[in-house]
C-alpha cells in the first residue's frame, strides 16, 4: 500500500507534534507537505523528509489525499478556500474561526460545489458524540467552562490590572456565549466553537472562561441537560510544552482524526 499524501497548513507548535507523531507512524505511512508563507522561519524548522510548499499550485501538484489546518484564523479564511476549491478534504484545527457566519457559508458552499469536505475535529474536548446526539433536544441548555492557570492570561490579567505572579482568587474573563467568545479569544476558544457547531448553534452554547491560580492544567468542564438525560464532564489537559494557552492533546486529537480518516472502520 502507497503511503497516504497530507498537507500540513502551517508549522508551529501543533503541526510540529502532529508532523513527528505522522512521520513515525508504521507503514504504509505518511507522505508530508508543509504549506508556508513565502519567507517563513518554520521552513528552518521543518523534518528533511517534508516538502516545503509556497502555494496553492504547488499544493495541487503534490496531490494530497489530506489537507490539515493548523496556522490558525487567517489561514482557514486565507488557504483553506483554495484547498476545497480543488475539491480536497481539509480537516480544520482553527475552528473557532467559524463563528464567522459568512465565511462558514461560504466554506460550505465552495465545498459543495467542488466536492470538498470540511471535517472538524474534537481538539482538546471530549464528548461531542453526546452533544451531537442531543443537539435538536427540545429542553437543551449547554454551557461550557474553560479555566486555565495565569500563565495562560498573563497579557489578559495586566490588562485588567492584575499582577499574574500574584493572583490569589479566580478571575472571570468572560461570560457569554460561543460566537462572542470565539470572535474575542480567536486564539483559545476553538474548544467553545466546536461545541457550538457539534451543539445547538453559537448562541444557544453558553461559555465562560477563567482565570483560576489553583488550575494545574488547561481545565474544560462541559454541561448539558436535557429531556435525555443530563451529562457533566470535565477534563483536566495538560498544556502544551511551548505555548500554555493550548492544551498538549490538541496534536493528538488531529492524529486521531487523521486516523480515523484513512480507516476502514470508522467511529461517529
Amino acid at each position: 500500500m502507497k503511503p497516504r499524501r497530507l498537507v500540513l497548513i502551517g508549522f508551529g507548535a501543533i503541526a510540529g507534534d502532529l508532523a513527528a507523531a505522522l512521520l513515525d507512524a508504521p507503514q504504509p505511512g505518511y507522505e508530508l507537505g508543509v504549506l508556508l508563507k513565502p519567507g517563513s522561519a518554520s521552513r528552518q524548522r521543518l523534518p528533511p523528509s517534508c516538502t516545503p510548499l509556497s502555494d496553492l499550485a504547488e499544493l495541487a501538484a503534490f496531490a494530497p489525499d489530506l489537507v490539515v489546518e493548523a496556522a490558525g484564523h487567517e489561514a482557514v479564511r486565507g488557504s483553506v478556500p483554495g484547498c476545497l476549491a480543488l475539491g480536497l478534504p481539509v480537516l480544520i484545527s482553527s475552528i473557532g474561526a467559524l463563528h464567522d457566519e459568512a465565511l462558514l457559508a461560504s466554506l460550505v458552499a465552495t465545498a459543495r460545489e467542488h466536492g470538498g469536505r470540511l471535517l472538524l475535529p474534537s481538539g482538546a474536548l471530549g464528548a461531542l458524540d453526546y452533544v451531537r446526539a442531543v443537539r435538536h433536544a427540545s429542553e437543551l441548555t449547554l454551557r461550557y467552562e474553560s479555566r486555565k492557570p495565569p500563565a495562560a492570561w498573563s497579557a489578559e490579567l495586566k490588562a485588567l490590572g492584575h499582577d499574574p505572579d500574584r493572583l490569589d482568587a479566580p478571575v472571570t474573563l468572560f461570560s457569554g456565549n460561543a460566537r462572542e467568545a470565539a470572535a474575542a479569544y480567536p486564539q483559545n476558544l476553538n474548544v467553545a466553537a466546536a461545541l457550538a457547531l457539534a451543539g445547538p448553534g453559537f448562541e444557544a452554547t453558553g461559555v465562560d472562561v477563567v482565570c483560576d491560580p489553583a488550575a494545574t492544567g488547561n481545565t474544560h468542564v462541559v454541561t448539558a441537560r436535557s429531556e435525555f438525560g443530563t451529562m457533566h464532564l470535565a477534563i483536566a489537559n495538560r498544556p502544551s510544552p511551548s505555548n500554555p494557552k493550548s492544551s498538549w492533546i490538541v496534536g493528538r486529537s488531529l492524529l486521531a482524526a487523521i486516523e480515523q480518516f484513512f480507516a476502514p472502520v470508522m467511529m461517529l
